[in-house]
């Protein structure tokens, strides 16, 4: 999945401009001529990362940073791109949550630079601040719901993460298909023969040898159990 970026800018030419590098790069580009169109736009797609002009119609820069900080995730780093300089403008748009200052004119280049290490820097701390749990050499993060192996993100559907999920919240418990369907599936009925369908699906994606799983092991009898 490409890099989502919306750029709030008034100016067309300005907006096309950027836009242009940056899908050079292979980022997707949502544009914006005003912050009320961004802030229909972040009820159904959020980005990434956001570039905002100061001066907009309407609604100014700093009242939709402010409203953007209130209401989303503040992991989110937003560049600021301006014509203001003034010490205090910085100050303010600093101030409110902007993660970087950039004057105009400037280099397309540049930005593009700084919008790849801004980028870089909002991985690193949404990764340090994300609730994980630790198995061998892989981490299910816990708020993204995503699998990791290193660096490599692990593809799982929405019903295997649920299950993983509810395996390692259980570690070293022995649980039965009827109790796991139960929970996970939150229903007494269906077909419970899906749980062990869903438990041969992980163990093709976690485990070395799945025909000798050391994670998810089987209690003849019983029913299943997440070793460490």
């Amino acid at each position: 999945m490409s890099t989502k970026i919306l750029v709030i800018e008034d100016v067309p030419e300005m907006s096309d401009l950027i836009s242009m590098y940056l899908e050079k790069e292979g980022m997707s580009v949502t544009k914006a001529l005003n912050a009320e169109s961004a802030l229909e736009t972040l009820k159904t797609d959020v980005p990434n990362l956001v570039i905002l002009d100061l001066n907009l119609p309407g609604m100014s820069g700093f009242d939709f940073l402010k409203k953007f900080r209130e209401e989303y995730n503040n992991t989110i780093p937003v560049i600021i791109s301006s014509a203001r300089d003034g010490d205090e403008d910085i100050i303010e748009g600093l101030g409110l949550g902007a993660d970087e200052f950039v004057t105009k004119p400037f280099s397309p280049r540049v930005l593009v630079a700084k919008v790849k290490a801004n980028l870089r820097r909002g991985s690193e701390i949404s990764a340090a601040a994300e609730e994980y749990y630790a198995f061998g050499n892989y981490k299910l993060l816990l708020n993204s719901c995503v699998l990791k192996k290193g660096s490599e993100k692990i593809p799982l559907s929405n019903k295997e993460y649920k299950v993983l999920e509810y395996l390692t919240r259980h570690e070293r418990e022995q649980l039965s298909p009827e109790k796991i369907y139960k929970d996970v599936w939150g229903t007494e009925f269906g077909d419970v023969t899906a749980v062990a369908v869903y438990i041969q699906r992980l163990r093709k994606k976690i485990e070395a040898n799945p025909a000798d799983p050391h994670f998810i092991k089987t209690v003849f009898g019983m029913g299943y159990l997440f070793e460490n």
